[in-house]
């Protein structure tokens, strides 16, 4: 067995596997935690959205009491959500809701996720006892 498992027989990229091993592992680490991030940020903006939406229809449903009886519904319901809300207001007979939430982890450093939403009544269509359609 001739140069069987010597060092310095000329052969010039004795353990560049391992370094190329290490690039490879490194990447598809960065790769990962940049989807962890962006998948992270997503699933708060769903939260975000799901609690506005909820948020808005429970105020909606009580701005006959007043702002802020609407408001107070709203926080809770959000709140319940895992979201704050950062904005409430009555428009006549439609609640405007705001809310946040906030990512506990990120590598690429954004900040809380937001959503907003509007619930009123239905309009109602009134039709005349002449014009009724059978």
């Amino acid at each position: 067995m001739i140069g069987a498992g010597r060092h310095g027989d000329g052969d010039g990229d004795a353990g560049s596997a391992t370094v190329w091993a290490a690039l490879v592992s490194g990447v598809i680490l960065a790769v990962g935690l940049v989807g962890v991030d962006l998948a992270s940020g997503v699933r708060a903006r769903h939260v975000a959205e799901s609690a506005a939406d909820l948020s808005a229809l429970a105020a909606a449903g009580r701005t006959v009491d007043g702002a802020e009886t609407a408001c107070r519904v709203a926080r809770g319901v959000a709140a319940h959500s895992g979201a704050v809300v950062s904005r409430c207001r009555l428009d006549g007979w439609d609640a405007l809701v705001e809310t946040e939430v906030d990512r506990p982890w990120t590598v690429l450093g954004r900040g809380p996720a937001g959503a907003r939403a509007r619930a009123g009544p239905a309009p109602v269509e009134v039709t005349r006892p002449d014009r009724m359609v059978r």
